[in-house]
This record gives structure tokens, sequence and C-alpha cells, in this order.
């Protein structure tokens, strides 16, 4: 059973702030779009977002009521001061936890009545009043602490910029802003605030980089666009904005800076391999802001993200990470939710490996909200980019678990139920044979070996997160739809009602390959694995299978019974010590294979 959960409302709240046009429309992608962001893109240290980001977020707080925080309007919080206030915080308390990116939201062009301003070249320029020094010197300042610097822009081109004039685009002769949007001036982006631009001229890609240009300038390590679709609760051509993705990802490349690139907000799962490949991450969901008296509530709408990134969990990796906002857990007062919800709240975001940035008044950071922040067990989970899977969702008692490349597994136990209940997590559909180490990373607190399960009374909207480690006897279940796995060809992951996790891996043999990868060994040699697998044709199928691109043998697999009925075989592979590969196929072209719910050792 879930709970009806009320959608916060930054959609009419902005679209107040920056107009509303009608829209109609068609879209092109520009010649130029193979070239890539995404995980393409590297920086010194290799793959941009080769792990989730850290950091901070204004947003929170400029969207919040609460007393005393935004006393000249909505946003009216964003300043240079306070984003310099909150960057020295997390550089002197949080930095060494791993927080790094402060990341300046919606306004920051915009006076304190939401009036935008434009430079000679139609670039948003920042606010005098609210950045008086500029954002260069914000982010020198940002620079000299060890962090790095985020901007924010919506997409489109502003109808406010195409309002101002028509602006010379910057490094491009004889272009202007009046010449790259549609002569019918159709709107577009989640409030309809900007004029949709038109990639079939080449004027649009130049100010697109122009842009890019002015911003990697003034030292930005990061850019959140916003509004994009299909997402952002706008379907549709005239909401289709691939095309300004696939633009800003290489105007960014050009600049030759490793800026991290994510887009916003609800995102259409249907287009995740177009934002997998521009992107380093993408908004799963609406706003978890209440825009009420506190940053969030419980209901509104932290507790919707345990049902809303099911169909992302997948699609996560390194060089782009399901985003589900921001982390709003370090001030009790301005919270807005109980210490068991701020504790849940960063157990799923860390099970999920989702971006863990604040947008709490950091100055105002509590004990306990530093010790949630702060507890290197539990961001570990979250670096180590393996989002977690529910057990199951039947009901609001539920186990989240992720595998570690040791064999060991992060376990979540949730109660999003109204009253005390008990969590029960049984070993067995974990994977674990056998005893097992415990730990609470909450607690940091062994809690010694044990067999069969783990269970917790857990108060409403509270939860546990254990690291589980089978004991030298113990099998090690890998998930064939693990995201750490490598699939080619046809092979994809889909539902099974009889599988553990319920999904497994089909379209194999055709050329579908299915390669589970960190298979760990003890030692060299000879090892015996366990297959689970199901195959609904009556008289089997081959199944060919190697180890570390070695030799592939082929074996026929007895049928199950059907495509929700799994079975199991024990196959002889020859491993190495330390970390392996054991890929599964078909043996040729023609042959279909059985599917793969997961392997033991």
């Amino acid at each position: 059973m879930r709970i009806p959960i009320k959608r916060p409302r930054r959609a009419a709240v902005l679209a107040a702030l920056l107009g509303t046009l009608p829209a109609l429309g068609l879209i092109q992608l520009p010649d130029a779009a193979a070239g890539a962001t995404g995980a393409a893109r590297t920086g010194d240290g290799g793959i941009t977002a080769a792990k989730p980001y850290m950091g901070w977020s204004s947003w929170s707080l400029e969207s919040t009521t609460a007393p005393g925080v935004n006393a000249a309007g909505q946003g009216g919080s964003l300043t240079e001061a306070e984003v310099l206030a909150n960057a020295d915080v997390m550089a002197a308390k949080l930095k060494s936890h791993g927080y790094t990116y402060v990341n300046i939201d919606a306004g920051w062009w915009m006076d304190d009545k939401w009036k935008p301003e434009y430079d000679g070249n139609g670039i948003p320029k920042a606010d005098p009043t609210r950045f008086p020094d500029g954002i260069k010197a914000v982010a020198d300042h940002v620079h000299g602490e060890g962090l790095k610097l985020g901007l924010y822009l919506p997409v489109g081109l502003e109808i406010a910029d195409y309002q101002a004039g028509n602006f010379p685009v910057a490094g491009a002769p004889g272009c202007h802003t009046h010449d790259i949007v549609y002569p019918d001036l159709r709107t577009t982006n989640g409030w309809d605030s900007a004029y949709k631009i038109d990639f079939s001229n080449p004027c649009a890609q130049k100010f697109v980089d122009s842009e890019a240009n002015r911003l990697a300038s003034w030292g930005m390590d990061f850019l959140k666009m916003d509004g994009v679709g299909p997402g952002s609760v706008k379907s549709g051509n005239n909401y289709d904005n691939t095309a300004d993705v696939a633009a800003w990802s290489q105007a960014l490349k050009r600049t030759g800076r490793d800026i991290q690139y994510v887009l916003s907000w609800s995102l259409d799962h249907a287009h995740v391999a177009t934002w997998q490949q521009y992107s380093n991450g993408w908004r799963i969901d609406t706003d978890v802001e209440c825009y009420c008296d506190t940053l969030v509530t419980w209901q509104n709408s932290v507790v919707g993200r345990w049902t809303d990134v099911i169909p992302w969990i997948a699609d996560a990796r390194p060089g782009g990470w399901n985003n589900l906002d921001s982390l709003d857990v370090g001030v009790g007062s301005m919270d807005g939710l109980s210490d068991d919800e701020r504790q849940t709240y960063m157990t799923l975001w860390a099970m999920e490996s989702a971006p863990l940035y604040t947008g709490d008044d950091l100055t105002k950071l509590d004990a306990y909200g530093l010790s949630l922040l702060g507890n290197d067990e539990v961001i570990a989970i979250d670096q180590a980019g393996h989002p977690a899977r529910p057990l199951t969702q039947d009901t609001d008692q539920q186990v989240w678990y992720s595998r570690n490349a040791d064999g060991s597994l992060n376990v979540a136990l949730f109660n999003l139920g109204t009253a005390p209940a008990t969590v029960t997590a049984p070993f067995a559909a974990l994977g674990v044979t056998g005893s097992a180490s415990v730990r609470d990373l909450w607690a940091h607190q062994d809690l010694g070996p044990m067999t069969g399960q783990f269970s917790a009374t857990l108060p409403a909207h509270g939860s546990r997160l254990l690291k589980i480690a089978p004991d030298g006897g113990s099998q090690v279940s890998y998930e064939a739809e693990a995201p750490a796995n490598t699939l080619s060809g046809g092979a994809v992951v889909t539902g099974c009602t009889g599988c553990s996790g319920s999904q497994k891996v089909g379209g194999l043999g055709h050329e579908g390959s299915l390669t589970f990868n960190g298979v760990k060994a003890v030692a060299s040699g000879q090892h015996t694995i366990t297959v689970v697998y199901d195959d609904g044709d009556a008289n089997g199928r081959p199944l060919t299978y190697s180890a570390n691109g070695g030799p592939q043998t082929t074996i026929q697999a007895p049928g199950t019974g059907g495509w929700n009925t799994v079975g199991s075989l024990k196959l002889t592979i020859p491993l190495r010590a330390g970390t392996n590969t054991i890929t599964f196929t078909g043996p040729d072209s023609n042959t279909y294979s059985p599917d793969i719910d997961r392997i033991l050792m």
C-alpha cells in the first residue's frame, strides 16, 4: 500500500516569476549532435561525474516561506553573502567528508523582483545587488577553499532576453539572438518562460557556445539546466529540448573546462538514453521542497521518492546519476522533519547513489544534522555507485539492498508507515546462505554474526542501514540486473515474478550477452558457480559461458517450465584470485539462450 502525496508547486511559483506564453511547434536536432558530454567527457580525475556529486544548493532556502528567510520575497535569500557563508561552513565542516559543489540556483541574473538582466550579447549577467562583486569573484573565493562553483539556467532563449533586444552573438559575426528562435515565437520549458531555439540555424549553436564560454570564463564547474523536456510536466514537440541538451553538451565540452552537466526536472524516462548520452545526471522527480514555512515535509514530497525512483534504478552509472533532489537534513529547526525522518531521507539517497547536496542554511547546521551529513560509512555507500532496489514494495515495511564488489551487501530497512512496525530482511532473499556479519552503519556498531534474517522494530518513518558480509561458508549472490554488469547486443533487463529482486536479464544469444563484473574469487583455479535462470522452452536452450574473456563453453540448459519459473545448474569455471568477469551468451547469432536471474558462488 502506498501513501498518497501532495506534490510541490515549483512550476507554479517559477511560472509566476518568469512569465508564461502560449506555445506550439516542432523540434530538430542539430547536425553536430553526435558530440556527447555524459560519461565520454573527462576531466583531470578521469570520467566527469565518476561518482555522485556532493555539495550545497541555494534553492531550498530560496523556496521556503520560513520567517526571516526571504524577507524581500521568494528567492530573496539568494545573495553573494549567503552563498559565501554557506561555502565557508562547507569548507570547514563538510569538505573533509567529500562535499565540494556550491551551486547557485535560479535568480542569480535577476533582481529581487525577478527582473532578469543581460549583457550586450544577450548572456545573463549577475544582478549587482545580489552579487556586487560578480560571479567570478564568488568562484575565486569558492575555488580558494578547494570547492567548486555551480550555476543554473532555464532551457531555451528566455522571453525577457528576446524582448531586451536583438543582441549580436559573441564570436559569431552575422548572428543575432532574434535569429535563433522560430519565427512564430513558440515557447518552451516547464514554465513557458522561453522561446524555443531552432537548432537548424547554425547561429543557435554559436549562441549556446558563447554562453558556455562566458560562464566557464567565470570559473563555473557545474551547470543545472532546468525546465527540460520531455519532462518538467510538459509534453509535445514544443517541449522536446533534446536538441538544447545536445547543444549544451557540445558547448560545455568545447570550453575545455571539466563542467558537470545536470538536467531538471521530472525527466521523461522514455528518453533516458538521451539523458545518459549528453548529461551527467537527471532529476527523476519533482521538487522535494514543500514551498511552505519549512524546507520540506515528509508527505510533500520526500516519501514519493521510494516509488518514483524504481524505473530509473538500472540507469545510474559512472558518468551519470539519478538525481533525487536536495537532501535537507542538516537543520532540524528548518527541515520540517523528525529526526527519524531525517535519517531515513538520507538513507534512501545514499542507497540510491544519488547526488548528496543539502539545501540547508549551513550556518545553522545542528549536531544531529552534521552527524548525518558527515557519516563517512553512509557516504561510502553513496559513492560506491551501486543503486539499491527493493525486495518488494507490497507494504510500507520495505527492505532495499545493493551489493558491493567484495560480496558484502548494503541493506536498508524502511518503515514508511505511520505507526511503529517490525521490518525483516530475509537472508535467503538477499542471496546469503549460512551466517553473515552485520554492522549498523548509522550507529557505527558491529552486531555480530547472524543467520537467517535480521529484524528490527522501527518507528513511523524510521530506518536501519546495515552492511551484511557473508561469512566464509556462505554463498555470495550476484544479480544479473545489477547496474555494474555489462549488457550488449539485444540483452535487456526485464521483469520476472519468480526471480530474485523480480528482475532478470533476457535477450541473450543472437549476439546478446551479459557480463557479470566484479566476481570475487579467493584463489586461482577451477570454481563451481550456480546459475539461476529461467527457460520456457520445453527442450531447453543452449547457454555459452566464459571467464575473463577466455575460451567459451556451451551446455544445454534444461527447460524450467516457464519464463517466470527459475531453475539452477552448476558450472565449473576457471577463475583467478581477485576480481573476475563471467559472460553468458548464445553459441551463435541465430540461437537464443535462457534468461539469467543471478549467479551464486
